[in-house]
């Protein structure tokens, strides 16, 4: 029986393993991560203060930033820190609560995508009856089952990937996140792997089914308007939440809709550049260019504060 020693920690080679590029990444992702922050907190703010706001698609708006904040603020600061210090060594507990807090927000942005979805769904669908379907109550309850459901989610994933053992310490990343972890094991990772592809499977394609169904309703009520102005109002409600959509199950489905043997270190990277960086970044940017109350309520935001 072969022995097997369990590492007591993990190295992140980071951004890159040539020394040029991580300096110059550093360099980028420190402004990304500092835009990000602006924004996300920019759209919290505006929600919190204005008044025309306080709708439901600005509620789980607000969450939705919040929750960006939380997953760029878990994987950046340590990262850049790393690269700067040269202590790119993360400890067995840190790793596990970093993915832990990662996979959380993954999850419970997912769940929320999926409330914005019927959010307005019912806003287009069943514009007589949304009033009295959309209250607060019942949008602080989805917000609560997202919320849940994300702790869920991530527990188990902890778990599933922190019950193997791991022999080599060097992740070819530059944070603790699954599909790099899974090629550390010792033994045949393939039953965790299987077990996670299939709660994964079963939870968030049932949120990707219901959000294409709310669009496939919201697209087929839209065409019987006979207004084009109609039309267009009806489809620019829509239009940054579909949009965010798009990026976060793209980007997502890249990085984790592969088996562990079919993973590469490069686009590993590349992949969670995108999902774990640039969609929370670019998610203010998406509903603050096209929404006229949003950017009203932003610019109100920083004259005050001028």
């Amino acid at each position: 029986m072969t022995n097997y020693t369990r590492v007591p920690g993990f190295i992140l080679q980071g951004f890159s393993v040539i020394p040029e590029l991580q300096t110059f990444s550093v360099a980028i992702f420190f402004f990304i991560y500092i835009f990000s922050l602006l924004g996300n907190i920019s759209i919290m703010t505006a929600v919190t203060m204005d008044s025309h706001l306080h709708t439901p698609m600005y509620f789980f708006l607000k969450h939705l930033s919040f929750i960006d904040l939380c997953s760029t603020s878990t994987t950046l600061p340590r990262a850049l820190f790393a690269a700067l210090a040269g202590s790119e060594v993360i400890s067995l507990p840190a790793c596990a609560a970093q993915l832990f807090v990662f996979v959380f927000c993954g999850a419970t942005e997912c769940f929320i995508i999926t409330s914005m979805a019927y959010d307005r769904y019912l806003a287009i669908y069943q514009p007589l009856t949304y009033g009295t379907t959309m209250t607060q109550q019942f949008c602080c309850a989805l917000v609560c089952v997202a919320w849940v459901s994300g702790l869920l989610f991530s527990s188990f994933h902890t778990a599933n990937t922190f019950t193997l053992s791991f022999c080599y310490p060097t992740v070819e990343h530059f944070f603790c996140d699954i599909p790099p972890l899974f090629r550390l094991s010792c033994t045949d990772p393939h039953k965790h792997e299987a077990a996670g592809f299939a709660v994964s499977g079963c939870i968030i394609m049932s949120c990707f089914a219901l959000t294409v169904l709310s669009y496939i309703q919201i697209v087929a009520t839209v065409s019987h308007i006979k207004s084009t102005q109609g039309r267009q109002k009806a489809f620019s409600t829509c239009s940054s939440h579909l949009i965010t959509v798009i990026l976060f199950y793209g980007t997502g489905s890249s990085a984790y809709m592969r088996p562990v043997n079919g993973y590469s270190p490069l686009q590993g990277r590349l992949a969670a550049i995108f999902y774990s960086i640039l969609t929370p970044t670019l998610n203010p940017i998406i509903y603050s260019m096209r929404n006229k109350d949003m950017k009203a309520a932003l610019r109100k935001l920083y004259i005050r504060g001028t």
